[in-house]
């Protein structure tokens, strides 16, 4: 695939503190990326740079195929805040009509765009009336304008309620479709697991892990977790053919190596007859994150 965002070797220091130290990453057309990160790990400070908005102290970065902040990389990349503001007397239709005048855009596909967030039916309403999850569609609305090659996301589902957040991702999953790359900040984990391709882990400045979900559950080696659930009275049994189980609620819980999982599950099958369920779970996005923050020293 071709690489929309190309960041090589990235460093950014504000008064002798590294913000970023020898970032590299690349997000290619059509993917979409996770950039996860406690707060002061350095996702704003790079966020910015992409924008052009500040400059690195050293690295390469290519962005839409030209230098951050020039014109051709403004034409391409929408960018959408944390916390989005808008003029309170504007209607709807108003803010994303005066934005797609300032792209030079033809206005006529305002209400089209706002139809495309779910806002269609407010489209005439002041903004000073909407709750913040409407301001928040908003705003993903005005990152629409142009057909952008790159979307920089900084919190997006920020005040949207879970049916607007389902939607909002299955936005993104059409325009990854239509060769869009998205490079977004969550701290929303489970949202993030299964509705991106690749997951980037910031900690310190550095970029710890990244990777698929797949590669970086493989990479932190952490437990598989297995809840069985006993056919009456032999829950006793499989506590002794299973030494390390333990009894919590009404279920028996356990955990095993990545590697012993497979042997595991024999384990417990062959103790059908006495077994009614068992459900294996594997490391959240959570425990991988946690894993390698704590790694770093975070």
């Amino acid at each position: 695939m071709t690489s929309t965002l190309t960041i090589s070797r990235l460093t950014k220091a504000f008064g002798g503190v590294r913000a970023l130290s020898d970032v590299s990453l690349t997000v290619a057309a059509g993917e979409r990326v996770a950039l996860l990160g406690h707060n002061g790990a350095g996702k704003s400070t790079l966020m910015k740079i992409i924008l052009g908005l500040i400059t690195a102290d050293s690295g390469d970065i290519t962005v839409c195929g030209s230098a951050p902040g020039d014109k051709a990389a403004r034409a391409k990349v929408a960018y959408l805040p944390e916390n989005a503001t808008f003029h309170s007397a504007l209607t709807g239709l108003e803010q994303i009509t005066f934005y797609m005048r300032l792209r030079g855009e033809d206005t006529s596909g305002a209400m089209a765009l706002l139809d495309k967030v779910g806002l269609g039916h407010a489209a005439k309403r002041r903004i000073g009336t909407y709750s913040k999850g409407m301001r928040q569609r908003v705003g993903l609305a005005q990152t629409l304008i142009g057909h952008p090659g790159l979307l920089v996301l900084d919190e997006p589902t920020s005040g949207l309620d879970p049916v607007s957040r389902r939607d909002f991702y299955e936005l993104l999953d059409r325009l990854a479709a239509d060769g869009a790359a998205i490079l977004l900040s969550s701290h929303a984990l489970t949202e993030v697991e299964a509705r991106t391709d690749r997951l980037l882990i910031l900690s310190g400045g550095k970029m710890v892990a990244e990777g698929s979900l797949h590669d970086l559950r493989r990479e932190a080696a952490l437990p598989v977790s297995m809840q069985i659930t006993a056919i009456n009275g032999y829950d006793t049994e499989i506590l002794a053919a299973l030494p390390g189980a333990l009894r919590v609620g009404g279920t028996l819980q356990l955990e095993c190596a990545q590697e012993d999982k497979l042997g595991m599950l024999a384990r417990v099958a062959a103790l059908q007859g006495k077994v009614a369920d068992i459900d294996v779970i594997p490391p959240s996005l959570e425990d991988i994150y946690s894993h390698f923050s704590r790694r770093d020293g975070q």
